[in-house]
């Protein structure tokens, strides 16, 4: 009742419902007896959950908003859109020339390939661990040629 209270929402009160059961029961070690009766313990956890999830659903819908206004705010240049593809293209091939043969071939292999990073590894004959090593090394050796801070 408590849940539905502060929820509204019949659906999302009973996924909260269930996300405090299970908070309960991972954490009945921690209850303590001295301080307080367990119903007091059980409804404060399922009150912060409640007003949790209030708050991360009313920081979408704002952020939705946000994105929907400046969405509305700007003209949409198809031309413009399509140069700044090419260009950034150009700088990623650019860039992508710069790298190792290795963490080069890994980045084409996984991200104009498609293939996930256990395929790359019997593609090139290499370990899975040196593959991801390579694209880690390669993809930030990627931002600093193309300027991008991460």
């Amino acid at each position: 009742g408590l849940i539905v209270r502060v929820l509204v929402d019949r659906a999302q009160s009973e996924e909260v419902l269930q996300e405090v059961f299970l908070e309960v029961w991972q954490s009945a070690g921690r209850f303590a007896p001295n301080k307080g009766q367990g119903r007091s313990w059980v409804l404060t956890m399922a009150h912060r959950r409640a007003v949790d999830r209030v708050r991360a659903s009313q920081s979408s819908a704002d952020r939705d908003r946000r994105a929907g206004l400046r969405d509305l705010d700007v003209a949409h240049d198809d031309v413009a859109d399509q140069v700044e593809l090419k260009v950034e293209g150009q700088k990623v091939a650019s860039a992508l020339s710069t790298l190792p043969v290795a963490q080069r071939e890994a980045i084409v292999l996984a991200y104009y390939g498609g293939y996930s990073q256990s395929e790359i590894a019997v593609l090139v004959g290499a370990p899975l661990g040196t593959v991801k090593t390579r694209m880690r090394d390669g993809l930030s050796r990627l931002r600093s040629a193309m300027g991008v801070t991460a």
